[in-house]
């Protein structure tokens, strides 16, 4: 029976990380080792595999990380963990055996997450296939919404969104968020050339980046849409990587980005900002305010 068919309602109180490896992978378990307050590790009765049993506070966000994974492999490009079965408060997935970083993994990871942007989706907003419309980026709720205009859309469902959340918190000053509303204002300009919608992983920070030990790449916990590829690699830049230069090197020459690009890293940082801003606080919200600004002065 296929995991999406084992998927269902959580039972009424939470089953234990162990009874939902087993009813996932169908496997008896003989351990487990929790790894934080929402990851368990359990060992499956061959000896050999070893699942990961994720645990979601809100409802949907088990079903909406399993759509992305899912979506997200079956590009055939960055390696994923396989994903055993969710549902509506559990996920379970391959553990990823960790090695070290190299450059020669660096190179591979550019050039396999060129070939996954470029596997396209549907819209910019659009939901991984079986996925909801009411997604997270981490903790924070993010709504995915279309669109067929990659400025109006990312101004509307990826930055003011949040740029309101931080400004209701008192994060961000009413005079202050004006800057970043400008920015929104002039993204048609600000945007570069339009781009079809690319398939992004939509939180590639280095957490989520697992360094495999056979050598790949491996991407976790993502907030899969459709959007432009630049967002993901001002990701990337933001929270910094392992051998950078040599991922983003590979990824140029593998799809060259369009000329410009450079100049709108800030651009494309705003939304992971302002989300970082909304959970945690001033300092990501004084990194946003910056980042408008610059995108706002005039080259020279």
């Amino acid at each position: 029976m296929s995991s999406d068919a084992r998927s269902g309602p959580s039972p009424s109180s939470p089953a234990s990380p162990s009874a939902v490896a087993a009813r996932f992978t169908g496997r008896s378990v003989t351990g487990g080792r929790p790894l934080s307050g929402a990851l368990t590790e359990v060992d499956l009765d061959d000896g050999r595999t070893v699942v990961i049993v994720k645990t979601a506070d809100a409802p949907g966000a088990a079903r909406a990380e399993a759509a992305g994974l899912r979506w997200l492999a079956a590009a055939g490009t960055v390696r994923i963990p396989a994903v055993h079965g969710h549902d509506e408060r559990s996920l379970v997935t391959d553990r990823v055996a960790r090695g070290p970083a190299s450059a020669e993994a660096a190179v591979r990871f550019g050039r396999d997450l060129a070939a996954l942007h470029a596997a396209g989706a549907p819209a910019f907003g659009a939901a991984p296939p079986g996925g909801p419309e009411d997604a997270f980026i981490g903790l924070a709720p993010m709504r995915n919404a279309t669109g067929n205009d990659w400025p109006s859309w990312y101004a509307e469902h990826r930055v003011l969104p949040y740029l309101r959340g931080a400004v209701d918190a008192g994060t961000v000053g009413a005079a202050e968020a004006a800057d970043v509303e400008r920015v929104c204002e002039r993204l048609p300009e600000l945007a570069g050339p339009a781009e079809p919608p690319a398939r992004l992983h939509g939180d590639l920070w280095n957490g989520n980046v697992l360094w495999g030990a056979d050598g790949h790449v491996r991407l976790i916990d993502p907030a899969a849409h459709g959007g432009h590829r630049e967002t993901d690699l001002a990701m990337l830049r933001l929270f910094g990587c392992p051998y950078l230069d040599r991922v983003l090197a590979a990824y140029e020459e593998t799809a060259p980005l369009a000329g410009g690009s450079a100049g709108r890293v800030g651009v494309h940082q705003l939304f992971p900002l302002l989300v970082h801003a909304v959970l945690f606080g001033r300092g990501y919200a004084e990194q946003a305010l910056a980042a408008a600004r610059a995108a706002l002065r005039p080259e020279k």
